[in-house]
């Protein structure tokens, strides 16, 4: 019988300020039998670089039931995976800056953050500072001692919406668990062009484009993507939708909804042309053309405490350009009748 992943706990030693050492330590899940141990790392520990990963297992600093394996070795499901390495810190991580966002709930485990549109969530190539990650450093700067400082996952820059952030050892190690194994509840509210009569449940593998390195497409060697969307209020040439996901790929609400020609207003990267109906409002063709990004909102986030294992709840206010959207699309639909 294998350990549950709950009950591992992620410990660093940061003593070493120059290359600080991780010591993690986790379980893999059962319902990862017969997946690829590089793959299985990608999922549970996300917020490593995947080249990282592999890099750790090839050079034996992370071993899988005391033993050094290769990256595309099967797993059983319940193996003991435990990590040492020194990392060289990457110090656009580490540079405290004001950045907005709002603090939702604080928690000794975890922070729930409401991320506004234009904000990315850590440095990166071609963004090396201003990120969510550096506005949480200036306000707390306990997170220097978790791993990846507490991101857990990711929203897209121009997602606006909620996201939790691990703030203890214990907190990240059970919120990894839950979102590697689909336990996590995220729910978005989106406005999309096309009206959108049914509710569909969209499972369509998600990878990167061949041409395009910063989107990403419906693949059939790609990684699983499940997608529920259901539609809230249908107008005369858009929709107002809930989607709820069952996994977390890159862009994947997104690249589901342009696969079905629904894409959200405002994402020219995935289709979207400032749709309007016949003799449109003023107000609305205002309103959709100077739409500058995907009308994408996280709008709650659901998991169990990390300490008390009670499930708690976090819901995050429409922003005021997805509402004012929301308005000029009905009242354009009541002036049409």
């Amino acid at each position: 019988m294998g350990l549950d992943p709950c009950d591992m706990f992620i410990l660093i030693d940061i003593t070493d300020v120059c290359m600080p050492k991780h010591h993690i330590e986790s379980v893999i899940p059962e319902n990862f039998a017969g997946e690829r141990l590089d793959k299985v790392l990608a999922v549970l520990w996300g917020t490593f670089s995947r080249a990282q990963l592999t890099r750790w297992i090839r050079d034996g600093s992370l071993l899988l039931d005391g033993h050094k394996v290769k990256p595309n070795t099967k797993v059983d499901g319940s193996e003991k995976i435990v990590l040492q390495a020194e990392v060289a810190p990457d110090a656009d991580w580490h540079v405290p800056q004001e950045v907005p966002f709002t603090v939702l709930c604080e928690d000794a485990d975890f922070l729930v953050i409401d991320k506004p549109a234009g904000v990315v969530v850590h440095p990166g190539a071609g963004n090396k500072d201003a990120t969510l990650v550096n506005g949480l450093i200036k306000h707390f700067p306990r997170l220097l001692g978790i791993p990846r400082l507490g991101i857990v996952h990711r929203l897209d820059k121009d997602t606006s919406g909620v996201m939790v952030v691990a703030a203890s050892h214990l907190g990240h190690t059970r919120l990894t668990s839950a979102i590697g194994k689909r336990l996590v509840e995220r729910v978005y509210l989106g406005v999309c062009e096309g009206r959108v009569e049914r509710s569909h449940r969209i499972d369509r593998p998600i990878g990167r484009d061949y041409r395009d390195r910063t989107k990403q497409r419906i693949r059939e060697d790609g990684r699983q993507a499940i997608t529920h969307i259901s539609p809230l209020n249908v107008y005369r040439t858009h929709t107002l939708i809930k989607a709820k996901l069952e996994t977390g790929r890159t862009h994947q609400v997104r690249v589901h909804l342009s696969s079905l020609k629904y894409p959200l207003v405002g994402d020219k990267r995935y289709g979207a042309n400032s749709r309007l109906p016949s003799f449109p409002s003023n107000d609305l063709v205002d309103v959709v053309r100077d739409f500058r990004r995907q009308a994408l909102h996280a709008r709650q986030l659901g998991f169990r405490h990390p300490k008390t294992d009670e499930y708690v709840t976090f819901e995050s206010p429409i922003p005021t350009d997805i509402s004012r959207l929301i308005a000029a699309l009905t009242l354009d639909a009541k002036l049409a009748q």
